[in-house]
């Protein structure tokens, strides 16, 4: 008898519930409206012939009252699992977005290294095509210079060889002899 007597536990000995649905249970509870109480019977009145009904056994309002905690049972354990499922959705989207950001973190930094590659080997090019030009340059002043050089000493044998020139035809000119060769493609 004394286990007909102990009622079942309650799921939210072993489980806790999150706030708001004990917030829901308690004001489902304020909700229920008692039963009005009837009206005492005014006693100066005759009492009117009532037939006799049957009055619900002991045993229904047990089932009855069974049922009704089996059913608040229910709907806790629904409610428990719908908010168990609505934090597991959002812990996987939390997850998701973490995870997203991550990625765009990585994505980002690695965009960022290959863009700094990029522009250190795009001044390293600038740098090795300015030393090329001022290579250039270089070549082209020294080039320059040797010509210039080479134009002058050309100038200076010509100069010489017209000095030795007139300095023949001058001895020529006083022994008045002439010259050996002179063209000799011309004569025949």
């Amino acid at each position: 008898m004394a286990e007909e007597e102990q009622a079942p536990r309650p799921v939210a000995e072993v489980e806790e519930a999150p706030p708001e649905l004990v917030k829901d249970v308690e004001e489902e509870k304020a909700a229920i409206v008692p039963a009005p109480e009837e009206e005492k019977p005014d006693d100066s009145k005759p009492l009117p012939v009532v037939e006799q009904v049957e009055e619900p056994s002991a045993y229904s309002e047990a089932t009855d009252k069974d049922s009704a905690l089996s059913r608040v049972a229910t709907e806790k354990r629904l409610s428990l699992i719908q908010a168990w499922e609505e934090n597991e959705k959002v812990k996987a989207e939390n997850k998701a977005v973490k995870k997203i950001a991550e990625i765009v973190a990585w994505e980002n930094s690695k965009k960022g290294e290959v863009e700094a590659e990029q522009k250190k080997k795009e001044e390293e090019h600038e740098k090795k095509k300015v030393e090329y030009a001022e290579k250039v340059k270089s070549k082209l002043a020294s080039i320059q210079k040797e010509a210039e050089d080479k134009k002058k000493i050309a100038e200076a044998k010509c100069s010489e060889e017209v000095l030795k020139v007139e300095a023949k035809a001058k001895k020529y000119r006083s022994t008045g002899l002439a010259p050996k060769k002179i063209w000799t493609f011309f004569t025949g």
